[in-house]
């Protein structure tokens, strides 16, 4: 039997960075176990303990929809010029990606199609700069 095997980790509810910290370091000696066996299992456990630490104290928020657009676009290697005619004309395009003008429905539907984005992330409020 190896050392990691002899280890047992206390299963709780991780409520403190000491207790992730530990978490963390006990699921690197046996992350890479066999899923069937007794430390596999133990890391299948480990992992949803720290995954709940991580979503109540690291939260991470999805991008407001214009930093979305601009994220799925440079993901799709598109330049503001192909949302010309989906957005509107060129100086539409130019004010709703600089934060001037804001979504309307009809953008928001063509640019979930094209871009594949889900209307929920591009109907979020964002703010607009001050001209």
């Amino acid at each position: 039997m190896t050392k990691s095997t002899q280890i047992q980790f206390e299963f709780k509810i991780i409520k403190t960075e000491k207790e992730y910290e530990k978490a963390l370091s006990r699921m690197e000696e046996i992350f890479d176990s066999k899923p069937d066996s007794r430390d596999g299992k133990e890391a299948e456990l480990l992992a949803l303990l720290i995954d709940e630490f991580e979503k109540e104290n690291y939260p991470i928020t999805a991008p407001d929809p214009i930093e979305a657009i601009k994220i799925r676009m440079e993901e799709l290697e598109l330049k503001q010029k192909d949302l010309v005619g989906i957005v509107g004309n060129k100086s539409i395009v130019s004010e709703v990606l600089n934060r001037k003008r804001k979504l309307t429905v009809q953008m928001i539907r063509a640019l979930s199609e094209k871009l594949n984005l889900t209307a929920h992330v591009l109907v979020q409020d964002y703010q607009l700069v001050r001209r």
